[in-house]
């Protein structure tokens, strides 16, 4: 099949050709058609198969044909859980509509009111939020809803996750009840699918991959650290390896990602951080030096686990694994995309046992063990790790609070989270 089988228009054929797409993925192939049919569609897929091509290709074909409603307000609607994802939904607009003519712009937390209250009063095409910032100005009443036709919701399980469930059903509740509804997640199971039953009439499913099927394009590995020192002994083997291009190497918290990176660039290395304290300008001109090769490590909390296509990424490294097994789905998903191959690392000390063991259920894999020579574990997985001499990561004596503690036993200092 090609992207000629839909009847899209010749202009979005020719923005598709442009962006030397040749062969829709498995997701487009499957969703694509019913909603040029106006159904409603709940779909999941793995993260990196084309998602989002494959509601912005046909949202765009439906608004060629113009509306007889009046108003100012967007003809679809696409909620985002952040304000990555936006910027990537944006992104793919832009690149599919770069031949026709299409208005859009989002609305999105961290951003000026202004702007937004001014694209608001004008007639739009396609509006893209984040559901916190869309009900303040929903709120204020300047947001028109009466032209819409489609509402989309983009990665629900993790907008559902972060407490939007409230402020989805009341956004729907706002929108036309002849609206045409799409769900995308990667999963399609628990508060996804309970809301799904509430907001969408007869939807085509579409479950090609839950979390549970190994990313083929991935491989993946672990390998066991004894404590702070050894993590980081490990990282730097990798940092030199020859067949690393560009990695995002995952913290589990903001203070981390800061801490490493500048490690990092003390060490000569190109490297910057990612996280959610950073401004909305200054996370998008650290992922477009990312993009353009200026950066080749990128320290990041997960605000980066989703939203981040980058096909540069050759290795995914969790310096820290994540608290929640599903997220490990989305970091290692930043790469081995578009096709290409990747490598996901993931350095595991005794106190993640138990957080291993939840992605292990979750993946249905044990992960394969891996031990670099001269970097072996002093003991066993089973056992626990004891303490490793030789830091040449840190110069500085430990506080004298830990003195008597081993390195890998957990500190009692509060980290502000992700």
């Amino acid at each position: 099949m090609s992207f000629q089988n839909f009847n899209l228009d010749a202009n979005l054929l020719k923005a598709i050709e442009a962006s030397n797409f040749t062969q829709p993925t498995d997701i487009q192939r499957e969703a694509i058609p019913p909603i040029l049919n106006g159904r409603d569609i709940m779909a999941s897929a793995q993260t990196g198969t084309g998602k989002t091509a494959a509601f912005v290709l046909p949202a765009l074909q439906r608004l060629l044909t113009p509306t007889k409603k009046k108003g100012n307000g967007p003809r679809v609607l696409v909620l985002t859980p952040t304000r990555e994802l936006a910027m990537q939904v944006n992104d793919n607009i832009r690149q599919f509509g770069r031949f026709s003519r299409f208005t859009n712009g989002s609305v999105v937390g961290g951003m000026p009111y202004p702007p937004q209250m001014k694209l608001l009063r004008q007639p739009l095409d396609l509006l893209v939020a984040t559901p916190g910032r869309l009900m303040d100005h929903m709120e204020s009443g300047r947001v028109d809803f009466s032209r819409l036709e489609i509402l989309i919701l983009d990665e629900a399980d993790r907008m559902l996750d972060m407490g939007f469930v409230d402020a989805v059903k009341m956004i729907a509740k706002a929108t036309p009840a002849d609206r045409q509804t799409l769900l995308f997640s990667a999963t399609l199971e628990g508060k996804v699918l309970t809301i799904a039953k509430q907001l969408l009439k007869d939807p085509v499913r579409v479950a090609l991959a839950a979390n549970t099927v190994q990313h083929a394009s991935i491989t993946q590995r672990i390998h066991h650290v004894d404590n702070e020192n050894h993590k980081h002994d490990v990282l730097s083997h990798y940092l030199t390896s020859e067949e690393l291009r560009q990695a995002v190497i995952f913290t589990a918290t903001k203070r981390g990602a800061d801490k490493l990176s500048k490690t990092l660039i003390g060490l000569g290395h190109a490297s910057a951080a990612l996280h959610g304290d950073m401004g909305q300008g200054q996370r998008k001109r650290t992922v477009e030096r990312m993009r353009g090769g200026k950066v080749k490590f990128l320290v990041a909390t997960d605000v980066a686990a989703r939203g981040l296509d980058i096909r540069g990424i050759s290795h995914v490294i969790n310096f820290d694994l994540p608290m929640v097994a599903e997220d490990y789905i989305h970091r290692i998903g930043r790469t081995g995309r578009g096709g290409e191959q990747g490598v996901a690392i993931s350095l595991v000390a005794s106190s993640d046992r138990g957080k291993l063991a939840g992605i292990e259920r979750l993946t249905g894999n044990k992960l394969a063990r891996e031990v670099i020579p001269g970097l072996e574990p002093t003991v066993s997985e089973q056992r626990g790790a004891r303490k490793r001499p030789n830091n040449k990561w840190k110069k500085s004596k430990p506080k004298v609070a830990f003195k008597q503690r081993p390195n890998n036993a957990r500190r009692r200092t509060s980290k502000k989270a992700a």
